[in-house]
C-alpha cells in the first residue's frame, strides 16, 4: 500500500485530535492550532487528489486491518479528494475572513471553544466525504449536527439561541428519519459497508424481493438528508441560523455543512442504492419538483428581505434547489452540474457573507439596505468582493456561477421530458437573482454627499483583504478554467459507479 493512502484517515484523526488539544488551550493558541491544522489537512487532501488522478483509480483503506463488520473502511477517489480539498480551502478562508469579528461576536475566554467546534465540524465533513461505512456516516452526521449547533449559539443572545434550537429540532427530525432508513436497509441487506450494501440492493431489485420496504428505506434516507440540507420546504431553520450566527459560522454553514449532507446523498445514490435503481423509484421526480419550487421561493423571499445577511441566507435556499434540480434530471449530466454547483456555491456564498460583514462594519453595524448606501466606497475591498459574488450568483461569464447555469441548461436539454420546466425556472430564477443582488450592488455604490461612517483602509484589514482576493481568484478560476474541474467530477462519478 502506498503511504498516500493513509492521508484520508490521517485527516479525520488529526481534526479530532486538534479539537481535543484545543479544548485545553487559550484562545490565541487554539487559533494557531486550528490554522496549522487546516494547512496540514489541505496539503494532505491535495496530495490525495494528485495520487488518485495519477493512478486513475480509487482506493480503500481498512482501518486497523480488521475486515467488516469489525473494522471500518475509508474510500477515496478523485471526487472525494477534490471535495475534501475544496472544503478545507473554504473553511480556512472563511475563518481567516471572519477572524477580526470573532472577538466582538464571541464572549472573551470562549474563543477556544469556537475553534474546538470548527475542528470537530471539519472532521465530520471529511468523514462524510471519505467513509465507506453507513454506520460511521451516521455517527459523524450527529457530530456535525452538534458542532454546527454550537457554532450557531456561541454568541449566546436570544436570536442565536432561538435559531440554534430551531436548527436542532429540524436536524434531529432529519437524523431520525435517516437512522430509520439505515436500519431498514441494514435489515434488508445485512451489511453496513456501502459496497456490500450495493450488491445486496442490486440482488433484491433484480429478484423483486422486499420491493416496498426497500422503497420506504430509500425514501426515509432521502427525506432525512433533504431536511438536514434545507431543501424547500424544509428550510425554515436556515435564514435565522445563517443570518444571526457569527460571520465565519454563517460562511461555513452555508458553504460546507449543507453540502456535506448533499455529498453523502450522492454517495448513497451511487454507492449504496445504485444510480439506475434510485431513478426507478421515481424519487428523483419529487426532488426535481421541490428543487424547482425552492429556486423560486428562495429567490422571492430574498427579494422581500431588508436585511443583507438574511437575503444571502434565503439565496442559499434557491441555490440548494438548483442542486436538487440537477439530481432530479436523472442523468449523469445533471449530477455533474449539481456537483460543480456544490463547489461553485461554496466558494461564492462564503465570499458574499465575508464581504457583507465588511460592508456592515462601515455602515454603523447595521445590516439594513438603507444604511449600506455608499458602503462600497467606504470599504472598497468588501464592495468589490460583494460585486464579484453577486455577478457570479447571477451567472455572468468569467465567474463560476455562469458555468453552473450553463451545465444545468445543457443537462436540461438532454432530458426531453423535464427540459421545458427546468429551462423556464432556470431563466426565472436567474432574473430574480439579478433583482436582489444587483439591487444591493447599486445600493452600496450609490454616492452619498456626507457619511457619518468612517472608511477602512487596506492597512487596517490586511488579512481580511487578502482573504477576499483569494475568494475572488477561486471564483474566477472556476469560471475561466472550469473544464479540468468538470473532467475530475465526471471521472469521480465514474469511479462511484
Amino acid at each position: 500500500m502506498d503511504f498516500v493512502q493513509n492521508f484520508p484517515c490521517f485527516s479525520v484523526i488529526l481534526c479530532l485530535f486538534a479539537g481535543i488539544l484545543s479544548s485545553g488551550l487559550k484562545d490565541k493558541a487554539a487559533m494557531r492550532v486550528n490554522t496549522c491544522l487546516l494547512g496540514i489537512v489541505t496539503l494532505l487532501s491535495g496530495a490525495t487528489l494528485l495520487y488518485t488522478l495519477q493512478t486513475g483509480q480509487s482506493f480503500v483503506y481498512v482501518m486497523g486491518k480488521f475486515p467488516a463488520p469489525w473494522g471500518n473502511e475509508i474510500r477515496a477517489g478523485v471526487l472525494e479528494a477534490l471535495t475534501a480539498l475544496f472544503f478545507c480551502v473554504i473553511m480556512l478562508l472563511s475563518l481567516l475572513g471572519g477572524r477580526h469579528k470573532l472577538l466582538e461576536e464571541v464572549e472573551s475566554g470562549k474563543t477556544y471553544l469556537y475553534y474546538v467546534l470548527t475542528d470537530l465540524l471539519l472532521s465530520s465533513l471529511l468523514a462524510l466525504v471519505y467513509t465507506n461505512d453507513m454506520f460511521t456516516a451516521y455517527v459523524f452526521v450527529e457530530i456535525n449536527t452538534i458542532s454546527a449547533c454550537g457554532l450557531i449559539m456561541i454568541r449566546q443572545n436570544g436570536r442565536t439561541i432561538e435559531a440554534a434550537v430551531r436548527y436542532m429540532i429540524m436536524s434531529l427530525l432529519g437524523s431520525g428519519l435517516l437512522l430509520l432508513g439505515l436500519c431498514m436497509l441494514y435489515d434488508l441487506t445485512g451489511h453496513l459497508l456501502m459496497s456490500n450494501m450495493k450488491e445486496s440492493v442490486a440482488r433484491l431489485a433484480a429478484t423483486g424481493q422486499y420491493e416496498i420496504p426497500l422503497i420506504v428505506a430509500i425514501v426515509l434516507i432521502s427525506v432525512g438528508i433533504c431536511i438536514k440540507s434545507a431543501l424547500f420546504p424544509f428550510h425554515a431553520w436556515l435564514p435565522d441560523a445563517y443570518g444571526y450566527s457569527t460571520v465565519s459560522s454563517a460562511a461555513i454553514l452555508s458553504s460546507l455543512v449543507s453540502k456535506g449532507y448533499i455529498f453523502l446523498l450522492i454517495k448513497i445514490i451511487y454507492r449504496v442504492i445504485g444510480f439506475d435503481i434510485y431513478g426507478d423509484t421515481r424519487i428523483i421526480d419529487v426532488l426535481f419538483a421541490f428543487g424547482l419550487m425552492g429556486m423560486i421561493f428562495g429567490s422571492l423571499s430574498a427579494i422581500k428581505e431588508n436585511d443583507v445577511r438574511r437575503m444571502i441566507a434565503y439565496s442559499s435556499v434557491a441555490q440548494i434547489g438548483y442542486i436538487y434540480m440537477g439530481f432530479g434530471m436523472g442523468t449523469e449530466a445533471g449530477m455533474t452540474a449539481s456537483v460543480f454547483h456544490i463547489l461553485s456555491h461554496a466558494a461564492t456564498k462564503s465570499l458574499l457573507f465575508i464581504a457583507a460583514i465588511g460592508l456592515t462594519d462601515v455602515s454603523g453595524g447595521s445590516r439594513k439596505f438603507i444604511e449600506l448606501t455608499g458602503a462600497g466606497y467606504r470599504n472598497k475591498w468588501a464592495g468589490a468582493a460583494f460585486t464579484v459574488g453577486s455577478l457570479s450568483m447571477v451567472g455572468m461569464p468569467l465567474f463560476s456561477g455562469f458555468i453552473s447555469k450553463l451545465l444545468f441548461a445543457q443537462a436540461a436539454v438532454q432530458n426531453h421530458v423535464k427540459m421545458l420546466p427546468a429551462l423556464i425556472v432556470l431563466g426565472v430564477s436567474t432574473i430574480l437573482n439579478a433583482i436582489y443582488f444587483m439591487k444591493t450592488v447599486i445600493r452600496i455604490y450609490t454616492p452619498v454627499g456626507y457619511s457619518a461612517y468612517p472608511s477602512i483602509t487596506f492597512v487596517k484589514m490586511r488579512v481580511y483583504a487578502v482573504t477576499l482576493v483569494a475568494f475572488i481568484l477561486l471564483n474566477v478560476i472556476l469560471g475561466i478554467s472550469s473544464q479540468p474541474v468538470v473532467d475530475m467530477i465526471r471521472q469521480g462519478l465514474a469511479m462511484f459507479s
